[in-house]
């Protein structure tokens, strides 16, 4: 009975150090998300709040329990404005790190540079800037907008008589994939609203390009061929020398508006924005939106920056576009992971489609079922002398996105749903 006894004690002893572990376990068991942005070189004027931009919202669901009961913990990589270096970054999350999800990107070069790799080993990207569109893969969801849902739009207004009716345009990018791209369907879009070529100049610069001097004098010359605007595709530190070249040869926004794609909030916090009063810029979102849940979201970035010390914003808080997208693209991978009660990428994607969140621009941002694009609202801002944007123009309503141009010839035939075939055996 002894014997009997003991074993008893044994086997209960066992049970409860079983319970114990397996307790002990789910209080330490974590999921790995990478965050893939340029922390140093031309794009980290743009790209570094984004990486704290998901720290946030990471800080945020790990407060109330995490994800399945998962803490999430970030993966941080800098590619340094390297575009190869992209890809060798993506391939050490998802093979060194095993990440279940990445955060990241925002030119196109990087985001072609690492699509190969997604694709490759079937990780899940959530890219959060605004792009050319002529894509789409079942690897990466695509929070930014398409061209209808940003260049488009702002072409249009300008156009209109509220915002001047231009007749002529100057496309002006930095020289890679996104703006040239942008200006292929731009030029388009253009030649079937009856603008002739001539009327349209295009010019292009190397990232990092810095003296603006010649170009804006090219700009104020031929604008004295009637009503002309400006459309800026520069991306990252580029934007400072050109404003303020705006600026010292007196380029008004009442002579030549320009209008950008690729600035914001953070680009114009190192210019002085008096001189710029009336430029423009298109977007999904503009910190200065009216709402009750842009101002829960500004303020819960606020108080992130203050007490990380963020070098800016803890002084100064501000927050962009880009921002917003990143931050609704963490919250969708988090709610698509419990619907689908799992991280592994195949049960997640098709778990991504459809999904709703309500955003900071007062929208209901949606995933959609069949192109991984959100639909999401735009906007039309001028640059106030804060440096802040007052909304001139807006949508109704969320606008569904449009991948594939109906200005490029050949696009009426592709479809959304041959990528994502795949997941219907899921």
């Amino acid at each position: 009975m002894k014997r009997r006894s003991f074993v008893k004690t044994l086997a209960i002893a066992a049970s409860v150090a079983a319970i114990f572990s397996s307790s002990a376990f789910a209080q330490q068991k974590s999921v790995k998300v990478g965050i893939l942005h340029s922390l140093s070189g031309t794009m980290a004027i743009s790209e570094t709040v984004l990486k704290d931009t998901v720290l946030m919202a990471i800080d945020e669901i790990n407060a109330k329990g995490g994800v399945m009961g998962a803490k999430i913990e970030p993966v941080i990589v800098d590619p340094a404005s390297n575009w190869p270096l992209f890809a060798e970054k993506a391939r050490q999350l998802l093979t060194q790190d095993k990440v279940a999800v990445v955060f990241g990107c925002w030119t196109s070069v990087s985001r072609k540079s690492v699509l190969p790799v997604f694709e490759e080993l079937n990780g899940l990207l959530f890219y959060p800037v605004q792009y050319e569109g002529e894509e789409i893969s079942k690897n990466v969801f695509y929070t930014g907008a398409a061209p209808n849902q940003q260049a488009i739009p702002a072409v249009e207004y300008l156009m209109s008589k509220d915002g001047g009716g231009a007749k002529r345009f100057v496309l002006l990018g930095t020289d890679y994939v996104y703006p040239r791209t942008t200006n292929k369907i731009l030029r388009a879009f253009l030649k079937s609203k009856g603008i002739p070529d001539k009327d349209i100049d295009e010019v292009y610069t190397p990232f990092g390009h810095s003296d603006y001097q010649t170009i804006v004098a090219n700009i104020k010359k031929f604008s004295q061929g009637g009503k002309t605007a400006v459309i800026s595709t520069i991306n990252g530190d580029s934007n400072v020398p050109f404003y303020k070249e705006l600026g010292n040869q007196g380029l008004k926004a009442t002579d030549v508006p320009v209008v950008a794609f690729s600035v914001g909030e953070e680009e114009l916090r190192g210019v002085d924005t008096k001189p710029l009063v009336g430029h423009l810029a298109a977007w999904n979102y503009f910190m200065s939106i009216k709402n009750a849940e842009n101002s829960e979201f500004t303020k819960k970035w606020g108080s992130f920056a203050k007490a990380k010390n963020i070098a800016g914003h803890k002084d100064k808080p501000l927050t962009n576009d880009p921002m917003e997208a990143t931050y609704i693209g963490v919250y969708m991978w988090k709610q698509a992971v419990e619907k689908a009660k799992s991280f592994e990428v195949d049960k997640v994607r098709p778990a991504v489609y459809g999904q709703t969140f309500k955003a900071p621009s007062g929208f209901i941002a949606k995933m959609d079922e069949k192109n991984h694009h959100l639909h999401k609202p735009v906007y039309i801002g001028e640059v106030k002398a804060d440096g802040q944007f007052s909304i001139v123009w807006k949508t109704k309503g969320p606008v569904k996105a449009q991948p594939w141009s109906p200005f490029i010839p050949g696009n009426d035939k592709k479809k959304d749903e041959p990528a994502l075939m795949a997941d219907k055996k899921v």
